[in-house]
C-alpha cells in the first residue's frame, strides 16, 4: 500500500514561529501538486484515501493546518483565523514547490475551502484549480454557533469506542460510512491522554475567534469572503452536500453565477460535509483536476 512522507515547515505569526506538519503522497519532483486542507476540527489524515487515488497523477501534500493534529500551536488563540492560515499555506508553498512559476491544484473542505479562497483571491496566486467542499462566502450563522459549541466543549472519553461513538454521532451529516471508516475517521482525531483516557487532537483555544464573532463581524466578514471569491479567476468546483447546514442551495446557486462561476454538484445523502473517502466522491474530485 502507497503511504505517505510526515514533513514539516516553519511557520510565523505575530506571536512567534510555529511548527506545520504535511503528509507529502507521490514523487517528490512531480510539478503537479494538488494540496488539500481539512475541516475546522479534522486532520490530514481525512485525504488518505483521496491522496492515495491521486498520488500517480500529483504530488499531493496534505497539511495539519496549525493547532490540529501532529502541528503545532498559536501562543494567541486569538490568531486561528483564516488570514494566518494563508500566510502559514503561502510559506508552505514556498517550501514544495520548486521555483516561484510553478502552479498548484487546491482541494478544501470547509475552512480548507475557506483558506483556498483566500490564496486563489490573491494577484499573481499559484492556484490554477479550486475545489470548494462545501463551502461558500456564506455561512449559515446557526450552523456557525453549533460548530462553535462543538469545538469548545472539553470532552474526555474513559475508552477510544466511547469517543468512537460520540463521533459517530456528531459526524452523523457526513454520510453513511462502515463501520471500519468510522473507526479511522475518529482515530485520526482522537488521542490519548497521559491520563490514559481520550480527546479530541487539537488545541481547545480554536473556539476563542468563534466566540468573539457579533452580528456585525459576520456581516463584515461575509462581505470580504464574497469579494475574494469574486476575484477567483481559475476554474472551480464547489461540491454540495444536498443536507448542508452550513451552505445553503441557494448561496451555491449564487456562486454558479458570480467570480469564478463554479460548477456545481451536489451530493445527495449527505450533510456537511462530504468525506471523499468514497470511490464515487473521489471521481468527482478526479474528473475536474484532470479533464478541466
Amino acid at each position: 500500500m502507497v503511504e505517505a512522507k510526515i514533513k514539516s515547515v516553519q511557520c510565523l505569526s505575530m506571536a512567534g514561529l510555529h511548527r506545520m506538519v504535511y503528509k507529502e503522497w507521490g514523487e517528490p519532483d512531480n510539478p503537479d501538486v494538488l494540496v488539500c486542507v481539512h475541516g475546522v476540527t479534522r486532520v490530514s489524515d481525512d485525504f488518505d484515501n483521496l491522496a492515495r487515488a491521486l498520488c500517480k497523477d500529483f504530488r499531493v501534500i496534505c497539511p495539519d493546518v496549525v493547532g490540529r493534529g501532529r502541528s503545532g500551536k498559536l501562543r494567541n488563540p486569538d490568531l486561528y483565523r483564516i488570514p494566518q492560515y494563508v500566510a502559514d499555506m503561502v510559506t508552505l508553498l514556498a517550501r514544495v514547490l520548486a521555483d516561484e512559476k510553478q502552479t498548484v491544484s487546491w482541494f478544501g473542505t470547509s475552512m480548507g475551502g475557506l483558506i483556498g479562497m483566500g490564496l486563489a483571491s490573491l494577484p499573481e496566486t499559484p492556484v490554477k484549480k479550486l475545489v470548494l467542499n462545501d463551502i461558500g462566502p456564506v455561512l449559515d450563522g446557526v450552523a456557525l454557533r453549533r460548530i462553535g459549541d462543538y469545538i469548545g466543549q472539553e470532552l474526555r472519553f474513559p475508552s477510544f469506542e466511547a469517543g468512537l461513538q460520540w463521533v459517530r454521532e456528531v459526524s452523523r451529516p457526513f454520510g453513511l460510512h462502515s463501520d471500519e471508516e468510522w473507526h479511522k475517521l475518529a482515530s485520526d482525531v482522537l488521542r490519548q491522554d497521559t491520563d490514559g483516557q481520550w480527546v479530541r487532537h487539537y488545541d481547545m483555544g480554536l473556539a476563542q475567534p468563534f466566540r468573539s464573532i457579533t452580528p456585525e463581524s459576520a456581516q463584515a466578514d461575509q462581505a470580504m469572503l464574497w469579494a475574494a471569491y469574486d476575484a477567483i479567476r481559475c476554474p472551480t468546483l464547489l461540491v454540495r452536500g444536498a443536507q448542508s447546514d452550513l451552505l445553503s442551495h441557494d448561496t451555491a446557486l449564487a456562486m454558479t453565477q458570480r467570480g469564478p462561476k463554479a460548477r456545481l454538484v451536489e451530493i445527495s445523502d449527505v450533510g456537511h460535509a462530504p468525506t471523499f473517502m468514497h470511490e464515487d466522491q473521489i471521481a468527482i474530485a478526479r474528473d475536474f483536476l484532470l479533464n478541466t
